[in-house]
Parts: structure tokens; C-alpha cells; sequence
């Protein structure tokens, strides 16, 4: 995807309007997929989680966003530790806690938008990114 340069500046001013965008983006790419929206945004007392997705078939996909204006430190990917791990695990508990979802397999999946200066928007998507273990 191809932005004009002002649109970039603009974007990339401020991480909030930056990560906002970056959530569409990947919730776009998902539905082209094939993946159906179940939540947005969903928060609960133990956070926040910005994507809940079903997959083509039926597995629940827990979708962690990160957008950044490039990866010379690091992949983004990798801005998802152990402890952002885990506080999505324990959304995911109240999630499916709340909704009494039992019969549907659940994953973990990360969508990484990267937005340079003058490179094509990157959307990267790791299905079943990480596992959590008890």
C-alpha cells in the first residue's frame, strides 16, 4: 500500500492516531482473509485486547497490534513479551469466560503494520504467535 508523503507526516506525528490507524489496517487485511470481527477493543478488569477474530475455521484469534514508523531497534513482534503475553492470556480467560466459549480452539496471533518514511506499508501476520502455558 502506497500513502502520499504529507499522509505519512502526518500519521507518524503521533503514536496514538499512528496506532489507531495501524488497528485498521490490520483489521482490514484479517477480513480479506477471511475473518469475521467478533470484538474490537475488548477490555475487561484484567485489560485490554485490541482484536478478537474468528478464523475461516471457526478458531477464536486473539490479535495483538503493533504499528511502528520503522524496526531498526527491534522487529515488532517483538515488543510482545512475556508480560504483554501473559496480560493477553489473561483477557483471552475473561473473554471466553464471559461469552461461555468452549467448544471453539483458541490461538494467539500478532499483526505487525510498519510504516517507514518512503516504503510501502509492511502488514505482517503471525498466526498462533505464542502459546501460554498455566
Amino acid at each position: 500500500m502506497w500513502l502520499p508523503r504529507f499522509y505519512r507526516r502526518y500519521l507518524r506525528a503521533d503514536t496514538k492516531r499512528l496506532g489507531r490507524w495501524g488497528e485498521r489496517q490490520a483489521l482490514r487485511r484479517l477480513r480479506r482473509k477471511g475473518y469475521t470481527v467478533i470484538a474490537r477493543n475488548w477490555r475487561c478488569e484484567a485489560g485490554e485486547v485490541d482484536l478478537v477474530m474468528a478464523d475461516p475455521n471457526g478458531t477464536v484469534a486473539f490479535v495483538e497490534v503493533k504499528t511502528r514508523r520503522d524496526e531498526i531497534w527491534a522487529a515488532a513482534q517483538d515488543a510482545v513479551g512475556y508480560a504483554k503475553r501473559k496480560h493477553i492470556s489473561s483477557v483471552a480467560r475473561y473473554f471466553v469466560q464471559r461469552y461461555g466459549i468452549k467448544d471453539r480452539p483458541l490461538r494467539f496471533d500478532i499483526v505487525a503494520v510498519i510504516l517507514t518514511e518512503k516504503d510501502p506499508v509492511e502488514i505482517r501476520h503471525y498466526e498462533n504467535a505464542f502459546r501460554v502455558t498455566q
